[in-house]
């Protein structure tokens, strides 16, 4: 009996902590990315490729297709961590204008859905798209205004980037792959990762 009640309390310790982590993809300090969130990307995504022709296109799939739409949402909260840092905000006319001028350059409205699915972003996905680029720029140019030479804004950025997922701590499911704390990005844990579900495989 005793050996029973043992083995139930270890039991109950492993499904406590386990619920903790439950329905997380990832976390940014105190943020969480649900896996939710990163299925509802995989699921537009999927669902807009069956709409457009894909020939030519190189689309990721299963596990890379995973760790890229957990990687965009992960990105997005520390650059936005990092704007906010330097009172770099983003508002919806920029997104929205910035929007408009993408449109043109495709050739109007009816080219989007295809350059997006050749991007690998769920339309739901764009306006955090646009305003993660926005950010980028920004902080380039305050990067810039600070004596970064323009042509090492880039690596300026990532170097922020990663100072601030230092600083917050991120921690990702291993479903997904492991936080690279060098290079700053999400790394698949084996050739054979368990990151590609059924839904994320076709």
């Amino acid at each position: 009996m005793k050996r029973v009640i043992a083995l139930i309390t270890v039991a109950s310790a492993l499904l406590l902590a386990g619920c903790s982590q439950v329905g997380a993809a990832a976390t940014v300090g105190s943020t969480k990315i649900t896996q939710a969130t990163v299925q509802k990307s995989i699921d537009g995504i999927l669902a807009e490729r069956a709409k457009v022709s894909t020939t030519g296109m190189q689309l990721v799939t299963g596990a890379e297709l995973n760790r890229s739409q957990l990687r965009f949402h992960l990105i997005s909260v520390l650059l936005g961590a990092v704007a906010a840092d330097e009172k770099i905000s983003i508002t919806k006319a920029e997104i929205d204008a910035r929007r408009a001028t993408i449109v043109t350059q495709l050739g109007g409205e009816a080219s989007l859905p295809k350059a997006l699915v050749g991007a690998n972003i769920a339309s739901s996905d764009f306006p955090e798209y646009l305003q993660l680029i926005l950010q980028s720029e920004k902080v380039a140019q305050y990067a810039a205004a600070h004596g970064v030479a323009q042509a090492d804004t880039g690596t300026a950025i990532q170097k922020l980037v990663i100072a601030k997922a230092a600083a917050l701590k991120v921690t990702v499911n291993p479903q997904y792959g492991k936080w690279d704390a060098v290079t700053g990005d999400i790394v698949a844990t084996d050739v054979a990762s368990p990151a590609a579900s059924p839904a994320a495989t076709k």
